[in-house]
């Protein structure tokens, strides 16, 4: 059996459809389809020039779909929300590309991302947070650390929900990040 997202299910008659994915795979998997040799270098720079939370242009829904599609998703019946967190994710690891060893929040200390920066980010929900976050990753990219998407996937894919579990799991994301972010500076307080 594939390890795919399961199809699309509305949390509440007012919540969009979002996909959920099934452990790490799918991140995994985006990762390697975006970053692959098979991956015409067009269609990276498609979804690293993706804007996420604006209507997606032809040629991005096409390299979006691709994509998700390799990656073992199904978006065939997701609704527009899904869509966009999903395209809010490819365009991400298309800018920064993808570190599944290390913690996120220790990532973002040793890029030397300021507090004040990821305080917001982490406080940040729905259009706000959209916006922080492909900054925050050209960040990143520029410092040469790639951020960890098994914590930062299921995070856009939470953040904005109006199910009361996925709120609770996204704060959980959150103060995961602040908790190793915090822990890492520490340490490169002590270290030198």
């Amino acid at each position: 059996m594939l390890d795919t997202a399961e199809p699309a299910i509305a949390a509440s008659a007012t919540e969009p459809a979002v996909s959920r994915p099934v452990g790490h795979r799918p991140f995994d998997a985006l990762a390697a389809h975006t970053t692959s040799h098979g991956t015409s270098t067009g269609e990276r720079a498609a979804l690293a020039r993706l804007s996420p939370g604006q209507p997606l242009r032809p040629h991005e829904i096409a390299a979006l779909a691709r994509a998700l599609i390799a990656a073992n998703l199904n978006p065939e019946q997701w609704q527009s929300a899904a869509w966009q967190r999903w395209a809010l994710i490819a365009h991400g690891i298309a800018l920064a590309g993808h570190d599944a060893a290390g913690r996120l929040g220790a990532q973002l200390a040793r890029a030397k991302v300021s507090e004040p920066r990821v305080t917001r980010l982490l406080t940040a929900r729905g259009s706000a947070f959209a916006q922080l976050l492909p900054r925050l990753l050209r960040l990143l990219a520029s410092q040469g650390v790639r951020p960890n998407w098994r914590e930062l996937g299921p995070l856009i894919l939470k953040e904005s929900s109006n199910d009361s579990t996925d709120q609770a799991e996204a704060e959980d994301i959150r103060l995961r990040i602040a908790g190793a972010y915090f822990s890492e500076l520490s340490k490169m307080e002590k270290g030198g």
